[in-house]
């Protein structure tokens, strides 16, 4: 039997049972059934065997009279047919001869279950149930099925407890198998409020209640059970002679939640005293402790006893005694004070406590007779505010730019540093950060600067700031801090350093980088004198040659008809020879240049080749040709051109060293490549030398390493020194088959740094 179902019958088997009328019984009957959804009404008519007819139970709802004469009105057939199928739709009933047939189809009752049924013991009835026009009766079929098998084992039980119905109180009555035997109207009304069956309204244990109750042939009282929100109070009675128990049951919610409210306030009472962090405490109006709560020995490592009788004065810091004093006369005048004090751990350091006390008075004179106190350790609220104001005097004397940043971008502070250095008077309302930034710095923080410092903490730049007196920028070191409060709220801190100085001293830095490069093109324009002095005396040479030819045919030239031809070609190849020399001197000229580096636009390529030129003649007489693979279309890189001149020529030298060391008088060659990976030009220069070993390769770049007999040892070094200042590297690592190459490598397109600018 389905749940909903049971629930449903369970009101109309206690008015059968109880043998109440049989209206009263089709009334509850009806209104079980028009409380399903898909049922449109319900009758209940019993049998009157003086006319044989079917005729209307109680005050429910009446069909409309049959057709014919009155007198001659039967429904005989229609009982035959019931005491044999006991069940049939009204489709069927409407089809029979019968005076009911023709009152539904006046009443137009075509869709439904006619069920022959008893309400009381010898009284024949019939239920009319009619469903609406769409529903199935399949499940109406099986719910009056289960009725008709019901109603007579309810109808064959007799009644218990004849005290029972004039109960005031809900009462059933269970059998040894704690089943209910019957229930009383009252015990009715709170199964109707409650929409439940008897079993949901008895305590869980009510079957081992009941066996005890009658094994031990006594009464077992205040049984709590709970009901949704509502709370029972049961009282099993035994009744051995007939082995039944009868249960009362009275509502209890409200006492039983008062009760429960006293208890759970007594103990959260208890809980915080025994269990709050805070000191809880009883004195006498001198100061000595009359109770404590645990948390004395937590915070003082005190145990209450211990404490009880203690005068406060001999815990409490010697310099904060007279507060004491202070407290009784505040707590006499207002009968409330609050102090801050040190008072000493039972280990003997001291601990900084907030008390709030508060004067309990005499009743009729009003004198104190005893302080309550709440004392909480706040040790770590003043270190930490006395950190926050160590912290404070530090950013106030720091020589660094600190500066605080509103959501809005609006500078809320400015320590006495970024004030001087910012040119912006005490008194004067901070800037906008947007007022104290260049252009492209600005853009900077907006694109990368909040985002990152949100997601990590932190995000630092090199950039320019401006003071608001229009006097030039300030190179500084800029570092972003992002923060939450304890609200959730963010804001920034800008940390910076004037960054003056070290700007000056690298300036001072490249300029003795600069005389340094610029002696070590001499020392080289030295070693490559002989082969400058023959790149030279080749043009030269050839300009003797042809001035001296072309003055032979200007001299025959009455007798030659050639003559002035010859002449001519004279002279246009002096004048070639003669610029070439002068392309030489110039290029000499060009890289023993001193001054400041001139950074800009170049191509590799073109600067390798020059490279190549000045040293092409020694490397014809050490026997050492040079291969040039450089890539096609490459990228223009930002450099100096001597200065990067000087490099490849540095390092197209020691290639040749290296492989006059291990070819000694044999021919050989150097590898020049240039090609671009991702945003890096690389130029490598690969020798075929014995190379170098693993554990000296990181120490090659280190000023005054050489294995040269005759070397200083700061070639790579400065080479590597002059590479770095254009914002690349220079590396060397052990070349594919034998030799060492070493890679230069420059970043693509112009990168102009803000000192490049200042030069």
């Amino acid at each position: 039997m389905a749940g909903d179902q049971a629930l449903q019958l369970e009101g109309l088997l206690h008015a059968v049972r109880a043998q109440r009328p049989a209206a009263e019984a089709a009334a509850a009957l009806c209104r079980v059934l028009r409380a399903y959804p898909q049922v449109h009404g319900v009758w209940y008519l019993h049998w009157q065997a003086g006319s044989g007819t079917y005729a209307h139970l109680g005050q429910t709802a009446q069909l409309p009279p049959g057709q014919g004469d009155p007198l001659q009105a039967s429904d005989l057939p229609l009982r035959a047919w019931l005491a044999e199928q006991h069940c049939l739709t009204l489709a069927e009933l409407r089809n029979l001869d019968c005076w009911l047939a023709g009152r539904l189809r006046r009443a137009g009752l075509a869709h439904g279950l006619a069920q022959a049924l008893e309400l009381a013991p010898g009284e024949p009835g019939l239920l009319l149930v009619q469903l609406e026009d769409d529903a199935d009766d399949a499940w109406l079929r099986g719910w009056l099925l289960l009725l008709r098998q019901t109603l007579p084992l309810a109808l064959g039980l007799a009644r218990a407890a004849p005290l029972l119905a004039d109960d005031p109180q809900p009462s059933l009555l269970l059998d040894d198998a704690a089943r209910p035997l019957e229930f009383n109207a009252a015990l009715q009304r709170l199964l109707d409020s409650e929409g439940g069956v008897v079993e949901t309204l008895l305590p869980v244990n009510h079957a081992p209640l009941v066996r005890a109750c009658l094994a031990q042939g006594r009464a077992i009282e205040q049984v709590e059970a709970q009901v949704g929100e509502r709370s029972l109070i049961w009282c099993f009675i035994p009744d051995t002679t007939e082995g039944r128990v009868l249960a009362r049951c009275r509502e209890a919610t409200e006492e039983i939640r008062t009760g429960r409210e006293a208890a759970q306030a007594r103990r959260l009472y208890r809980l915080i005293t025994e269990n709050t962090t805070d000191l809880i405490s009883r004195h006498t109006p001198d100061g000595r402790y009359l109770d404590a709560s645990p948390a004395s020995w937590t915070l003082l490592g005190i145990w209450p006893e211990a404490l009880r009788g203690q005068p406060v004065g001999e815990l409490i810091h010697p310099q904060d005694a007279p507060l004491l004093q202070q407290a009784q006369a505040a707590l006499e005048q207002d009968g409330y004070h609050t102090m801050t004090f040190r008072i000493r751990h039972r280990d003997g350091h001291y601990l900084w406590f907030e008390t709030a006390s508060r004067a309990i008075r005499e009743t009729y004179t009003g004198a104190v007779v005893e302080v309550v106190s709440v004392s909480r350790d706040i040790t770590a609220r003043v270190r930490a505010e006395e950190n926050r104001r160590r912290l404070a005097e530090v950013v106030e004397a720091n020589t660094d730019l600190v500066l605080f940043v509103e959501p809005g971008g609006q500078l809320s502070y400015l320590n006495p540093a970024a004030r001087r250095a910012l040119a912006l008077q005490d008194g004067v309302a901070a800037p906008r950060l947007e007022q104290l930034l260049g252009a492209d710095d600005l853009q900077r923080l907006q694109r990368d600067g909040w985002a990152s410092a949100e997601r990590v903490g932190v995000w630092s730049c090199e950039a320019r700031l401006l003071p608001c007196d229009g006097s030039a920028s300030l190179p500084v070191s800029l570092v972003l801090l992002a923060h939450s409060s304890a609200g959730g709220e963010h804001y920034h801190s800008l940390v910076a350093r004037d960054m003056t100085e070290r700007e000056l001293r690298e300036a001072q830095q490249r300029r003795h980088q600069d005389e340094l490069a610029h002696t070590a093109r001499l020392v080289t324009l030295g070693e490559l004198a002989s082969g400058i002095a023959h790149e030279i005396n080749q043009p030269l040479a050839a300009v003797v040659n042809y001035a001296g030819a072309s003055q032979r045919y200007l001299q025959a030239l009455g007798s030659n008809p050639q003559a002035a031809e010859r002449i001519a070609q004279g002279l246009e190849r002096i004048t070639a020879h003669a610029n070439h020399a002068a392309e030489v001197i110039k290029r000499l000229r060009g890289f023993l240049r001193k001054g400041q580096r001139r950074m800009q636009a170049l191509q590799a390529d073109a600067v390798a080749r020059e490279a190549v030129r000045l040293c092409q003649w020694e490397a014809g007489t050490r026997q050492v040709r040079i291969i040039e693979d450089f890539a096609s279309q490459l990228p223009s890189v930002y450099a100096d051109r001597v200065l990067l001149e000087q490099v490849l020529l540095n390092l197209l030298r020691n290639a040749m060293d290296a492989n006059g060391e291990a070819h000694p008088g044999q021919p050989s060659s150097i590898e020049l490549s240039a090609l671009q990976q991702d945003d890096v030009l690389c130029i490598r220069v690969r020798d075929q030398g014995p190379g170098v070993a693993a554990e000296a390769l990181q120490h090659i770049f280190t000023p005054f390493y050489t294995s040269k007999a005759e070397g200083l040892g700061l070639g790579l070094s400065m080479s590597r020194s002059i590479i770095e200042g254009f914002g690349g590297a220079l590396e060397a690592f052990a070349a594919e088959g034998g030799g060492l190459c070493l890679e230069c490598r420059l970043p693509v397109g112009r990168q102009e740094s803000a000192e490049e600018t200042d030069e």
